[in-house]
C-alpha cells in the first residue's frame, strides 16, 4: 500500500458512496474507519452508504462500534448504511451481535447497491 491510498478509501460506485475496507479491522484503525465512514456520508450527501466489507476478515468490537455510529447517523438523516460482507467470521460476528439485524447485510458488493 502506497501513502497515497488510504486504508479506507472511498469510491463513488453507480452514485452510491462505497467504503472499501482492509482485510482486518480493529482498535489500531478503527479511528481511520470512522472518518472514512464521515467522508463517504459528506461525499454524497442523502443517498445511502455502502460499506464494502468483501476483502475484511476480522473486525473487533471497535469496528463494530464505527459501524454502528455510521448506521446512527445515516439513520438520523433518513439513509441507511448497508454492508456487503462475503467472510464467515465476520458474518458470524455480526449475528452474534446482532448488528445484522440492525444493519442490513448483503452477500456481494452489487447486492448492496442494488438492495431496496
Amino acid at each position: 500500500m502506497t501513502m497515497t491510498e488510504p486504508a479506507f478509501p472511498v469510491r463513488i460506485i453507480r452514485g452510491i458512496p462505497v467504503v472499501i475496507t482492509p482485510p482486518e479491522i480493529d482498535i489500531t484503525n478503527a479511528t481511520r474507519l470512522r472518518a472514512a465512514l464521515l467522508r463517504a456520508a459528506a461525499a454524497r450527501p442523502g443517498t445511502d452508504l455502502v460499506v464494502d466489507m468483501t476483502r475484511t476478515r476480522f473486525c473487533d468490537s471497535a469496528g463494530l462500534h464505527a459501524l454502528i455510529g455510521a448506521h446512527k447517523r445515516a439513520q438520523a438523516e433518513g439513509r441507511q448504511v448497508r454492508l456487503a460482507v462475503t467472510g464467515t467470521q465476520v458474518r458470524r460476528i455480526l449475528a452474534l451481535t446482532a448488528l445484522d439485524r440492525l444493519i442490513p447485510v448483503c452477500a456481494s458488493l452489487d447486492q448492496a447497491l442494488t438492495h431496496p
